[in-house]
This record gives C-alpha cells, structure tokens and sequence, in this order.
C-alpha cells in the first residue's frame, strides 16, 4: 500500500494512494492522522478501502510530509563510502546522527525554500525509513518487523550554515528545507530495502546515483543503534544517508537556486519532486 498526509480545503487528512487516486481514509477510520493510523497496529485495515473509488485526484490535494507530526526525526550523516570520500572525513565505527524537526519539513510538490542567509543551498537525497512498531534496544535481526514503510527524503542542507560549527544542526533545520515524500510504501512491499536504488536528480540532470545496499551501517543497525538511546514510536522518521555527489563537493559547487526543481527516485517508491524557491 501506499500512503501520503495532505491538506485538502484546508484540512488535514491522509490517504491511500491507488492508481486512480486518493482514497480518504480520516473519514473511513477512528485515527486521524497518519501517526495514529500506524500507532494502532494493524496497517491492513486500509486494505478494505483499496477498491473504493478515488475521493480526490493526486495532484488535487497539497501534500505534506509522509508524517507531518511525527516524534522524532533522526538523520544519518556519512553513511555511503563514497559520501565519506568526497567529505574528506573518515568512516566512523558508530552512526554519525542529527536531528532535524517536523517544522523543517515540506511536502511533496511543496517548494523547498532557499533561506535569505543562503547562497549555498544543497541537495541530499536520501532513503527515510518509518517506524510502525515502539520498540527500545531493538536487537539487529527484528529491526526491520518494527519498520512500516519507506519513503523518499531530500535533506536540503544550508552548507554555509552547516559549516558554522563542527555540528550539523544549524545546516539541516531551516523551515521549509526538508522534502519528504511523495508518499510511503508499506513494508510488506519492500522486504529487503538493500535491493532499493536511489537516484536525485536536479534540473533533469543526475546527480546522485546508487544502489542502498552500498549503506555503511545498514537499515537493522541503525534502528538497533537508535533504539538504544530511547524509544523508537510509531511515526518516527530515520533518514538513512545520502550517497556522493552532493553540491558542495562539486568541482564547480553546484546549489540549489530558485526556479529549479530537485528530484529523489527510488525504484520500488517513487519520486519525491519540489521546486526551488528563494525565501521572500
């Protein structure tokens, strides 16, 4: 199944994603948000609403992120091989982690907003994983029975603002910088997300290119590791890392500016677009 959050006349809702469209679930079940849909167990009962006729057209609703209010989002830095190589850093033996916020966040089709400090707005896509299951020290082989689905994730980073300090944070959480989308595709249809591949592209052009299964720590190490340090719940976001190829390590640098449209495909998900804005 497929499942996204949006506003529609101004009302917040969640959905199924089907071929004909947007099926409304708020109005169908007790929870919602999709938060609480993925909080009371059992994703199957939206299985029952998938022959029913569509209540809106895709690109009829504004979307928002998979999980517009989810606990915690905890992001993955360095962790593709070729991402440490062209940072110039070396491979850690633990998780290199940051936290972004739900206010950083944008929808589908949203425009990811260059900040008026900025002149160097990048682009990092990435592979989110949602948690469906509360769990604490996980152990590595039931990680992935927690997880409840996928998404595509564009961690748009503020280089200049990133590189205040030796910490991340400053970079990866200005309002409106954090794609994540279109849509999250439950877990039962991705049982080994190492077959993923992931491809950003900007303005039409590739940029990003690999397969997940190149990750350092992998997807059951790091919800094992992150359990560990507090509660994993249902609606938490992991943002597993982006590959090489990033902007800033471009020989010229290449950023995001306004009027551009940065794209996250991943095979088996779907594509995550947003144009790009400057703040006003």
């Amino acid at each position: 199944m497929k499942l996204c959050s949006y506003l529609i006349n101004g009302n917040a809702s969640y959905g199924l994603v089907t071929d004909k469209g947007i099926v409304d679930l708020a109005p169908r079940l007790p929870e919602k948000t999709l938060r609480a849909f993925l909080a009371a167990g059992d994703l199957t009962r939206a299985e029952a609403f998938l022959g029913e006729p569509a209540d809106f057209a895709f690109d009829a609703v504004a979307h928002l992120p998979v999980i517009p209010d989810p606990d915690k989002i905890i992001c993955v830095g360095l962790n593709y091989h070729a991402h440490v190589e062209e940072t110039g850093r070396q491979e850690t033996v633990n998780p290199v982690l940051f936290a972004r916020y739900a206010g950083s966040q944008i929808g589908h089709g949203q425009p990811l907003i260059r900040p008026k400090e900025s002149i160097e707005f990048d682009y990092e896509g990435e592979l989110a994983v949602i948690i469906g299951k509360e769990g604490r020290r996980i152990p590595e082989a039931e990680a992935l029975s927690h997880v409840a689905g996928y998404a595509c994730y564009n961690d748009g980073s503020v280089r200049d603002w990133q590189k205040h300090t030796h910490q991340f944070m400053p970079g990866k959480t200005f309002a409106g910088t954090g794609g994540f989308g279109p849509f999250m595709v439950t877990a039962d249809e991705i049982p080994d997300p190492t077959k993923l591949h992931l491809q950003t592209r900007l303005n039409g052009q590739v940029v990003q290119d690999t397969d997940v299964s190149l990750l350092i720590t992998s997807i059951p190490k790091l919800i094992a590791y992150c359990s560990t340090i507090l509660p994993l719940l249902p609606g938490d976001v992991i943002v597993s890392g982006t590959p090489g190829g990033v902007g800033a390590r471009r020989t010229p640098p290449l950023f995001m500016r306004d009027g551009d449209v940065c794209e996250v495909e991943i095979s088996g998900i779907g594509t995550l677009a947003n144009p790009v804005r400057d703040e006003v």
